[in-house]
């Protein structure tokens, strides 16, 4: 496990929010330092990405320390749980079953499910034309849980890698047909190899990424979710967003989107409570 220390203790954060971070302890989060590109490898040491970025901004709006660890996503939630960090800096699915046993802030980017494919491979028209194929995952994703519960029903098999730069690499090396994920890394990864080319989107997968906390944290929930609506506002994740992924958010996207309430409207943990402190 890798770890990467950030302080932000400047008069400039004090100003912003003195009541939230003087006298607390740094936070602890984590991320998949594979998972390009929300969390790579940055040369000289540590990680640096979309997701990297947004935390050190949200942590400079708490005014707080924050300390981010780079692991293996399979493993991260059960870390948190265990108290090892007190949220997760990796970019999470949010879903029914998560919500029902995790918290989460409001989604700071929605996700997509879609596939990546070799390049003169045939084109997916539709999932019926992954009949008799291998998908590659990265291990314990939500990419991961969707193909396992689907594999039978489309004729298919799955390879699950521990990161998502090895699931592309079976793609590329004939391992396997299709690499299924969200549709920024898809983006990023077929930008930075020529032998890797988006392909099908499964539209009805729209969902929030957002960050996990453990059931027992929601004060700590309510300060992400403060400090998240607030660099919506001001435009700080539509500007990380065109940054790492190249292109700029719509105006309804989730980098531009302040949610009602705190957490994810419509799922399990969701309060409507509205925000009442100012940015």
């Amino acid at each position: 496990m890798k770890r990467t220390a950030f302080a932000f203790a400047g008069l400039l954060m004090l100003a912003t929010a003195p009541a939230l971070g003087q006298g607390q302890p740094p936070l602890r989060c984590a991320v998949d330092g594979t998972f390009a590109p929300h969390a790579m490898p940055r040369l000289g040491g540590g990680v640096e990405g979309f997701n990297v970025d947004l935390f050190q901004a949200i942590a400079r709006k708490l005014g707080r320390e924050l300390t981010i660890d780079s692991a293996s996503f399979s493993g991260l939630i059960a870390a948190m749980n265990a108290g090892r960090y007190d949220f997760l800096c990796a970019p999470t699915t949010v879903t029914r079953e998560r919500a029902e046993n995790l918290l989460f802030t409001e989604g700071y980017i929605f996700t997509e499910y879609q596939f990546g494919i070799r390049r003169g491979s045939a084109p997916i028209a539709s999932l019926e034309d992954l009949r008799g194929k291998t998908i590659s995952v990265n291990k314990g994703s939500a990419y991961d849980s969707w193909a396992q519960a689907n594999a039978a029903r489309y004729g298919f098999t799955v390879q699950a890698y521990d990161t998502n730069t090895d699931a592309v690499q079976a793609v590329i090396a004939g391992r396997a047909y299709a690499n299924l994920a969200g549709n920024t890394v898809v983006k990023f990864a077929a930008a930075r190899n020529p032998q890797f080319v988006p392909d099908f989107v499964m539209k009805e997968t729209r969902a929030h990424w957002a960050a996990p906390l453990r059931r027992d944290s929601t004060e700590l929930r309510d300060q992400l979710d403060w400090a998240i609506e607030c660099l919506k506002k001001d435009g700080t994740i539509a500007q990380l967003s065109e940054k790492w992924f190249g292109a700029k958010p719509g105006a309804d996207d989730a980098e531009n989107t302040p949610f009602p309430g705190r957490g994810v409207p419509g799922l399990p943990g969701y309060d409507p409570t509205p925000h009442t402190r100012g940015c």
